[in-house]
């Protein structure tokens, strides 16, 4: 199920949060707890492996899809900046 919710295998996920956790990870306030990198990870790679829109994704993670538009081009970013030696554009 979760190769085929993300496209991709545990492994390969659990490696590419290492290398981003740096990137997207948020600090903790008094007011409420932040997104969690692994979390942002995952609606990303939804967002990037269905092509849903926001609205939709919101009904998965129950994140609002203000949130989940700003979480996605972070990551986005750091996929870039991370995976950068690794792909030719």
């Amino acid at each position: 199920d979760f190769k085929n919710f993300l496209r991709m295998d545990a492994n390969s996920f659990d490696e590419l949060l290492d290398m981003i956790t740096p990137l997207i990870e948020k600090q903790k306030t008094n007011m409420r707890d932040p997104i969690s990198p692994s979390e942002r990870l995952s609606v990303t790679l939804r967002y990037l492996a269905t092509g849903n829109s926001f609205e939709d994704l919101k009904f998965n993670t129950a994140i609002s899809p203000q949130a989940i538009g700003k979480i996605v081009i972070e990551a986005c970013e750091a996929l870039i900046t991370c995976l950068g030696p690794y792909i030719k554009v």
